[in-house]
C-alpha cells in the first residue's frame, strides 16, 4: 500500500468530525468482543471498557505513537480466569493478572537486549497453532452451555434466541459490507437481544430482564434538576481495587501462577502475528520500529493497569486492525479516541445496565461462532506456516497438545503446604514447549519459517 492509498498515516491528525466519526466505528467493533470476556467470567463489563480504554492510551504512549492497534479483552485468559475465580474470587484474578502482565515485561526485556530469534526456539507453530486450537475447544462446552441451559436444564426458548443471534451474526460476517461488515458482533448480540424480547411477550418466558434498564431510565426522566440527572447518567463502575477489596498476600499462591502465567506465552505468539498483519497493511514495519519490545510492553502494561482496577488482561484486536485495513485510517489520534470514548462509556450507568440485562443465551450464541474462530485461527497458523503433520515429530507433538488441552488433564504438586494444580491450555502449552524442545528434527517444526517475518521498510 503506498502512501498515495492511505487516507491517513499513522501520525495524521483527522478533522474534529471524521476524528470522531472514524473513533466511533472502532469503538464498534472492539464492543462486543470487548464486553464478552467480563460477561462470560462474572467481571464487570463496564469496568473492561474503562480499562482496555487506559490500556490502550498507555499502549500509544510506550509505542510512542507509532503503531494504532486498539487493546480490548483476551479471549486466552477466558478458562484461567474462570479457574482463578473458583480459588479466591475476583482478587485471585487480578493478582493473576498482575502477574501476567508482570510476564509480559520480562519477554519485552529479554527481547529488547538478545532480539527476537530466542521466542522461535520456544513458540514455534507446531507448538503455538495446537495450544491455539485446545483455547478455542476447550471453551466450546462454556458457549454449548450458555446457550442452551438455564440453571443447568435445556431450554428451548433460550437456545432459539442462541441460534437466532448466532445467524445474525453469521449472516453479517459473509454479507454485510463496509462499516456494518465491521460490526457483525454488534449487530448480532443487538439482533438477538430484540428478538429474546418478542419471544418473551409471545411465550410469557422469562428471558431478558429490564428492570435494571428500567430503573436507570426512571431516575434520569424523573430527575428534579439538571445536576440530579447527571449523577443519573454517570454511574462509577465496580472496580475491583487492591488493597482496598483485597489483600494481594492473601490470595497470592502457585496455583495462580501456574493458572495465569503461562497464558502469557500463548498471547505474546498472537501479539506477533497481529504486528505482523498490521505492519504490512499499514506499510510500516512495526516490529523494527518502535520495536516488538514496546509492543509487548504496552500489552503488559495494559494489563497491570486492568489489574489494578478489575478488568480482564488485554490484549490487541484483530477485529480493530480490520478496521484499518478497509477504512485505511491509521492515525493513532482515531485510535486514542476511541479509547477516550470506551473510558467514557464505562462510566454511563444506563448503558452498564443495558449490557447486564444481555440474556445468557444470546452471549452463548456469539461464543459459538468466537470460540470457533479461536480454534479455527490456530489451524490457520499451521497452514500458513505450511506445517507437514505427516512428519512424525509434528504429529506427535500437536496430538499431545490437543489432547491433553481439550481432554481437561491436570497435574497437581504439593509444594509445602499450597497445592499447585496446572491444568488445561497451561499444561498443554508447557508440555508442547518441552516435546519441541528435546524431539529431533526442530526445524520441522518452524514449517517456512515466516512467523517473524516483516515488510520492508518504506
Amino acid at each position: 500500500m503506498t502512501d498515495k492509498e492511505k487516507v491517513l498515516d499513522v501520525r495524521d491528525v483527522p478533522a474534529l468530525s471524521k476524528w470522531i466519526l472514524f473513533s466511533i466505528q472502532h469503538l464498534f467493533a472492539m464492543f462486543g468482543a470487548t464486553i464478552l470476556v467480563p460477561f462470560l467470567t462474572d467481571l464487570s463489563p463496564a469496568v473492561a471498557l474503562v480499562s482496555s480504554g487506559l490500556g490502550t492510551l498507555a499502549y500509544l504512549v510506550i509505542t510512542k505513537g507509532q503503531i494504532p492497534a486498539y487493546l480490548g479483552s483476551s479471549f486466552a485468559f477466558i478458562a484461567p480466569i474462570t479457574s482463578a475465580m473458583t480459588i479466591g474470587g475476583p482478587g485471585a484474578v487480578m493478582v493473576g493478572t498482575f502477574l501476567a502482565g508482570i510476564a509480559y515485561g520480562l519477554l519485552s526485556l529479554f527481547i529488547s537486549i538478545f532480539g527476537t530469534g530466542w521466542i522461535m526456539k520456544v513458540l514455534p507453530p507446531i507448538v503455538v497453532g495446537p495450544v491455539i486450537i485446545v483455547i478455542g475447544l476447550g471453551l466450546a462446552p462454556t458457549a454449548v452451555d450458555m446457550a442452551m441451559n438455564v440453571d443447568g436444564e435445556y431450554s428451548g426458548v433460550h437456545f432459539s434466541a442462541a441460534m437466532v443471534t448466532l445467524l445474525i451474526t453469521v449472516i453479517g460476517s459473509l454479507l454485510f459490507r463496509g462499516f456494518f461488515g465491521l460490526i457483525p458482533i454488534l449487530i448480532g448480540i443487538i439482533g438477538g437481544y430484540i428478538y429474546s424480547l418478542f419471544i418473551q411477550r409471545v411465550m410469557n418466558v422469562q428471558v431478558v430482564d429490564t428492570s435494571g434498564v428500567q430503573t436507570a431510565w426512571g431516575k434520569i426522566v424523573n430527575s428534579d434538576s439538571f445536576g440530579e440527572m447527571i449523577q443519573s447518567v454517570f454511574l462509577v463502575p465496580e472496580f475491583v481495587l487492591p488493597f482496598v477489596h483485597y489483600q494481594p498476600t492473601d490470595v497470592l499462591s502457585l496455583s495462580i501462577v501456574a493458572i495465569m502465567v503461562p497464558v502469557a506465552v500463548v498471547t505474546v505468539a498472537e501479539h506477533i502475528g497481529d504486528q505482523m498483519v498490521l505492519s504490512k497493511v499499514a506499510s510500516h514495519n512495526f516490529l523494527k520500529k518502535p520495536g516488538l519490545h514496546r509492543s509487548i510492553l504496552g500489552d503488559g502494561v495494559a494489563t497491570i493497569i486492568a489489574s489494578l482496577l478489575g478488568g480482564p488482561p488485554n490484549t490487541t484486536y484483530g477485529e480493530n486492525i480490520g478496521v484499518l485495513a478497509i477504512t485505511r485510517v491509521f492515525s493513532v489520534f482515531v485510535i486514542g479516541g476511541a479509547a477516550v470514548l470506551a473510558v467514557f462509556f464505562g462510566f454511563i450507568g444506563i448503558i452498564t445496565e443495558l449490557i447486564a440485562s444481555i440474556p445468557t443465551a444470546v452471549m452463548g450464541g456469539v461464543s459459538i461462532l468466537l470460540f470457533g474462530i479461536i480454534a479455527s485461527s490456530g489451524l490457520r497458523m499451521l497452514i500458513d506456516n505450511q506445517l507437514d503433520l505427516g512428519i512424525k515429530r509434528n504429529l506427535v507433538i500437536s496430538s499431545v497438545i490437543l489432547v491433553i488441552g481439550v481432554g481437561g488433564a491436570f497435574v497437581s504438586i504439593q509444594v509445602a503446604e499450597v497445592e499447585v494444580t496446572v491444568a488445561g491450555m497451561a499444561l498443554s502449552a508447557l508440555v508442547g514447549l518441552v516435546l519441541n524442545l528435546v524431539l529431533p528434527e526442530k526445524e520441522s517444526g518452524y514449517g517456512n519459517g515466516q512467523m517473524f517475518a516483516s515488510p520492508e521498510d518504506e
